[in-house]
């Protein structure tokens, strides 16, 4: 199974993380900080969407998650009733 969102394609991307490099402006240290790589995943999570009637179940990032429920394509989940004892 790849990291990919299914609906825009969203993937892991090759980055660097550097560590804070106080310091280095002030020539406290003669070397700088060491850059060392990284991977930077997309938010994904697996969930339930009605597509042309259908509910499917995709692997949608978070940005997807959020647009979808804006146009109705996630239904949000229903409360569940209370039971209120009148007196």
């Amino acid at each position: 199974m790849a990291y990919i969102c299914d609906n825009c394609g969203k993937g892991t991307v090759h980055g660097r993380q550097s560590t804070h490099g106080r310091g280095v402006a002030g020539k406290r240290w003669k070397k700088r900080a060491q850059k060392t790589p990284r991977l930077f995943k997309p938010n994904l999570q697996k969930i339930s969407v009605v597509v042309a009637g259908k509910k499917t179940q995709m692997k949608l990032c978070a940005s997807c998650i959020s647009r979808f429920r804006k146009i109705g394509k996630i239904k949000k989940p229903q409360a569940a009733s209370s039971k209120v004892a009148s007196l």
